[in-house]
């Protein structure tokens, strides 16, 4: 299935049934009076997170949703059908975004959520609807109120406790191979990861799920290699694990170029808990290491870890870090909710 995760569609909720004009007509009854129904009520639209997805693909070839109609209003009183509604499923961690892009209209991270979009136009009345003492014989009746309409973007953001980054080729989804039971694709050769990807990680008896995401390099926010859109992948992230290719020729530039994107980028990732690791430690000699551990430190700032996803050395200890920090997050938002007032 190809990844999909931004999509621009076309919704339109429908529109009001008329209302009916009609008169009572029958044998022996010399006054029946007006019995026209009222129209039925359009369909609305609404957005439905549902289990079992994790792309947008379904947009792709279909971009126009629009509800039924409501039902004409007819004699006897009877009112016309409400309009089926149209019912958008989305995974997990979809935006819906204005047409302009940045305006958030709704986001839905729960199973089970929905939310109306577009209400439905209501019915006209029928000429039933206007008799009174004075007007027993109203020759009137009201159209339906029009739908509502708009463009919208859908913009997946997945889900993960902790994300990778670091430039290609940095080990990220080899990492995410050895401590998942996702299956990335894995060589030697820069931008071998080209969507993101998931996996649960088990550490310690606790689970978390850690997102991959394609490399970055410089100018990515200018558009250089695949951007910096796939950026929106990890803003949900409580930590992220910065690895740094211990066989690049200096590990603190290399550092530095991933920051200056994540900070060009914006929207939080910089400010994010963060642990730098020098990957790959298995392919250099002590000296080499020694001095690449040091270039590092002193770009970041902080003691980063050392370790080799294929060998397996250093890699419990990087994953108890990123569970220590996640578990933090979570007793604060825990905090949070218990502190909350309670309210009707």
């Amino acid at each position: 299935m190809k990844f999909l995760d931004q999509a621009k569609i076309y919704v339109r909720s429908g529109d009001g049934g008329a209302g009916c004009l009609s008169f009572r007509r029958e044998k022996f009854i010399e006054f029946g009076g007006p019995d026209g129904g009222d129209g039925g009520r359009g369909g609305d639209v609404w957005i439905e997170c549902v289990d079992g997805l994790n792309t947008l693909i379904d947009y792709r070839y279909q971009q126009h949703f629009k509800a039924k109609k409501g039902g004409y209003g007819m004699g006897a009183n009877r009112t016309g059908a409400k309009g089926d509604d149209v019912v958008l499923r989305v995974p997990a961690g979809t935006e819906v975004l204005d047409e302009d892009g940045e305006t958030v209209l709704l986001d839905v991270t729960e199973i089970g959520q929905k939310v109306r979009l577009l209400k439905g136009g209501n019915g006209g009345f029928g000429n039933a609807q206007f008799k009174t003492s004075t007007n027993q014989a109203p020759r009137r009746a009201n159209p339906g109120l029009e739908g509502e309409e708009r463009w919208i973007w859908l913009r997946l953001k997945l889900i993960a406790d902790a994300g990778l980054v670091g430039l290609p080729n940095a080990g990220k989804s080899t990492f995410l191979a050895a401590t998942t039971a996702a299956k990335p694709k894995v060589a030697d050769y820069p931008f071998t990861t080209l969507h993101p990807g998931l996996g649960v990680v088990k550490v310690d008896g606790r689970e978390f799920v850690l997102a991959d995401i394609p490399g970055l390099i410089e100018g990515a926010h200018e558009g250089v290699g695949l951007g910096d859109r796939f950026l929106a992948h990890i803003e949900r992230c409580r930590v992220l694990l910065h690895l740094v290719d211990a066989t690049c020729e200096h590990a603190g530039k290399a550092y530095k170029t991933v920051r200056a994107e994540l900070e060009a980028y914006g929207n939080g990732l910089e400010d994010k808990p963060e642990i730098v690791a020098l990957s790959k430690i298995d392919s250099l000699d002590p000296e080499t290491l020694k001095t690449q551990l040091a270039r590092l430190q002193r770009a970041a700032k902080k003691k980063p870890l050392a370790l080799s996803a294929q060998s397996g050395q250093g890699v419990r200890e990087a994953l108890r870090a990123l569970a220590y920090v996640i578990d933090e997050g979570r007793a604060e938002v825990k905090a949070k909710e218990v502190a909350a007032p309670w309210r009707p």
